[in-house]
């Protein structure tokens, strides 16, 4: 077992036991989640809960319910969380119920979904709160039945002294024990105890998604809601200059048009206030029908703005961020990278001595790589209810991130952050887009300036030209061999519009003697943020593909030549600032090797490999494809992670699954392009996403069986994708895949 100190929290549960009577209930910043069912499929609801605060309540019938902070956009939390409760609270999972909980950072602290660090940020948390609870409950029986509380078990929510013979369920103790002090520490089980984790549970939301219960946010409504859309500049690099709504204005059921500015003069942004058209107009009506006509009527002049500079106080303090004037192109972006490409780049990490080593090297071999903007293509468009009444606002949105737009929201409005509610629905995918919430801000200026609730809802072509995209990544890869091909010096020169991928200490770093990493940047006024896995979804294919490429030439097997430099990482690391873990990226490897039957030939298949490390865990694809009429066909995906102990692995195993279909779809199809200022696409019928057809015909996924702590899942499975579909290309081709994305409408490959 292992001991924790409760003192994490403890503030919060002593205060809130303090100020309610009667009942039991925990209160810790970082409680989470539990089982969300129809409640007629588990228990009767009881007559009367036992409560103290927002987090936990037990029924006298025996029903948990805890509320879960999280926001959920599929990645299954609702379900994962709640175990890591129940387990260390002994409870029946059959009888635990969840609740969405509103935002409220002093209750449920920072309700964050994102960066695949939800079970590993709460793991030891959320087990505290179950194993205090249970203490407390065993404390209270103790005192009941006058025996010693080491003396008491519990099984399945029930209390059980086997001396005596007394047993009661936790709903008999409940209220004795939110009198009990919270232990100073508590023992959480050894992972040989565990009975619930690591054991299958279906999606507690499921049924309700599949019979389409009100679920998301675009379900939500409220009586007397209007509802608003939004026109913003056609092109990047344009802002508002005047608009006629006279005609608009005329239009059935139309209520108001309006202009609305984001953010006041001054305002400091952080970092998630990314948006590249603060200034917009906004039509409001009776309905999305009639608000869409209207649309189409408006008169709406914009202008081309000059460069700026804006400031952002995030957490590396105030930076100062130059948006260039002008409107952009693809074909000047690519220039422009070559251009970057070209100078010496800033020097992020060097190991021994490159220069001389690629100087006297008999052989190098030079590789360039890049990427366009992508767009997140969330199936559920950006929405959010907004209600301003004075001094109070209420929200109901789905976001990523609910913490970071409140600040934003209060100076926009000029209302304190306090008179702020907001609720949190479920989100139809996330990818990062949800993490920058103009979309909240502005519904709530709508609100304010006509003085009711409306629903702002996005169309798609309002979602896919708005921006906040993947950047445009480049990356040029050299290695030196020496006269026996053997690896001397290794060097990544990365850069990207507007940002750098670079991740210098990852591998190969500290597995090569002479190692040297540079990266590079391009201003620009296109709006960009987090996706999957971000600057990694690049990173990956690149690096992955060059290896495979290096592999070839100095005529090793690709696997092996990866298990050799990791192997010369764990025994002999190069450096010191190495962010990996050769041991366990080998692992990966190994088990890819075994289960996909590496080695055997099929003239049939065409395979390639792929791994990379991200989000503290470890990946690796062996993707098998043939060619049918001139065109990829995906057979199957091998896959090993490592993501420590896995909590629930059917939503582990899904997680991994879409995360190789979706990078699947856009290593092949993604892009988005620009042509003075304006994005090119702005629908499916021109952004293309991969098909039902197009996904792998098969998908097995393997998880390393170990006790470690878990770590992230949600973004890792994808990067490596990307390059087991260029090195599983080139086997069946020839050609080397250099540029995403590989396959057009048109293109034939074979």
């Amino acid at each position: 077992m292992t001991k924790i100190k409760t003192t994490y929290g403890r503030r919060t549960f002593l205060k809130n036991v303090a100020a309610t009577g009667g009942g039991m209930a925990l209160g810790f910043s970082w409680l989470a989640s539990c089982q969300s069912q129809p409640v007629e499929e588990v228990l009767a609801m009881p007559e009367e809960w036992f409560k103290i605060n927002s987090y936990l309540k037990i029924g006298d019938n025996g029903i948990v319910s805890i509320y879960t902070p999280n926001p959920e956009f599929g990645q299954n939390v609702r379900t994962s969380m709640p175990m890591l409760v129940a387990e260390e609270l002994d409870v029946d999972w059959k009888n635990v119920i969840v609740e969405q909980a509103p935002y409220h950072p002093t209750d449920f602290g920072m309700q964050f979904t994102g960066g695949s660090r939800g079970i590993m940020s709460r793991w030891e948390p959320l087990r505290m709160v179950g194993a205090s609870a249970r203490q407390m409950l065993r404390e209270a029986a103790a005192k009941a039945w006058q025996v010693p509380a080491s003396e008491i078990t519990t099984d399945a929510g029930v209390l059980h002294h086997k001396a005596s013979g007394q047993s009661a369920a936790y709903a008999e103790m409940a209220s004795a024990a939110a009198e009990i002090p919270v232990p100073e520490e508590v023992e959480l089980k050894a992972v040989t105890e565990f009975k619930l984790i690591g054991q299958s549970q279906k999606n507690v939301d499921g049924k309700d998604i599949v019979t389409g219960k009100p679920m998301f946010g675009v379900d939500y409504k409220k009586e007397g809601m209007l509802f608003a859309m939004i026109e913003h500049p056609p092109a990047f690099g344009m802002t508002l200059k005047s608009f006629n709504a006279d005609e608009a204005k005329a239009m059935p059921g139309i209520k108001d048009v309006i202009a609305v500015k984001s953010y006041k003069d001054g305002f400091e942004k952080q970092g998630f206030d990314a948006n590249a058209f603060p200034e917009l107009v906004a039509i409001v009506g009776n309905s999305t029908w009639e608000v869409m006509q209207a649309k189409k009527k408006l008169k709406v002049e914009w202008q081309p703005f000059k460069t700026y500079e804006e400031v952002f106080n995030g957490r590396r303090g105030k930076q100062t961020k130059v948006v260039p004037g002008g409107l952009e192109t693809t074909a000047d972006h690519r220039s422009k990278m070559e251009e970057y490409a070209s100078r010496p780049g800033k020097v992020v990490r060097k190991d021994g001595h490159p220069e001389k080593a690629f100087k006297d090297a008999p052989t190098v071999i030079e590789r360039t790589y890049s990427a366009p903007f992508l767009a997140h293509n969330c199936m559920e468009p950006m929405n959010a209810f907004a209600h301003v009444e004075g001094d109070k606002v209420q929200i109901a949105t789905p976001i990523q991130i609910p913490g970071l737009v409140v600040p934003t929201l209060a100076a926009s409005l000029g209302i304190p952050k306090e008179n702020i509610q907001m609720e949190m629905t479920r989100m139809g995918g996330g990818f990062g887009r949800r993490a920058y919430g103009h979309y909240v801000v502005e519904a709530a200026l709508i609100s304010q300036k006509v003085n009711a609730p409306i629903k702002l809802i996005y169309t798609r072509e309002d979602d896919m030209t708005q921006g906040i995209y993947r950047p445009t990544y480049q990356a040029t890869y050299r290695a030196a061999l020496d006269e026996n091909n053997n690896l001397i010096a290794f060097h990544v020169k990365a850069g990207g519009i507007p940002e750098s991928p670079l991740f210098a200490n990852r591998f190969p770093a500290g597995a090569i003697e002479n190692y040297l990493a540079e990266e590079w940047s391009v201003p620009s006024n296109i709006s960009i943020g987090a996706f999957r896995a971000p600057r990694s979804n690049f990173m990956a294919g690149a690096e992955q593909s060059f290896l495979d490429e290096l592999a070839e030439v100095m005529g090793k097997d690709p696997i092996e030549f990866r298990l050799n430099l990791l192997k010369r990482a764990e025994e002999n690391p190069v450096g010191e600032r190495n962010d990996y873990d050769p041991t366990r990226y080998a692992g990966v490897l190994e088990l890819v090797k075994q289960k996909s039957n590496w080695g055997v030939n099929d003239d049939h298949l065409h395979r390639g490999v792929s791994a990379y490390f991200c989000h503290n865990s470890y990946a690796a694809h062996v993707l098998d494809l043939t060619i049918e009429n001139g065109k990829p066909v995906v057979q199957k995906v091998t896959c090993a992670i490592d993501c420590g102990i896995v909590v629930n692995p059917d939503a582990a195993t899904n997680m991994a699954e879409g995360g190789i279909t979706d990078g699947i779809g856009n290593a092949f199809f993604g892009e988005m392009t620009f042509k003075d200022g304006m994005p090119e696409k702005n629908n499916f019928h021109q952004y293309r996403m991969i098909r039902m057809s197009e996904a792998p015909k098969a998908i097995e996924t393997h998880f390393v069986q170990n006790d470690v702590a878990p770590t992230g899942l949600g973004e890792p499975p994808f990067p490596p994708i990307f390059g087991a579909v260029a090195n599983a290309v080139y086997k069946a081709t020839g050609e080397r895949q250099y540029n995403q994305p590989f396959l057009g409408e048109n293109k034939v490959l074979g």
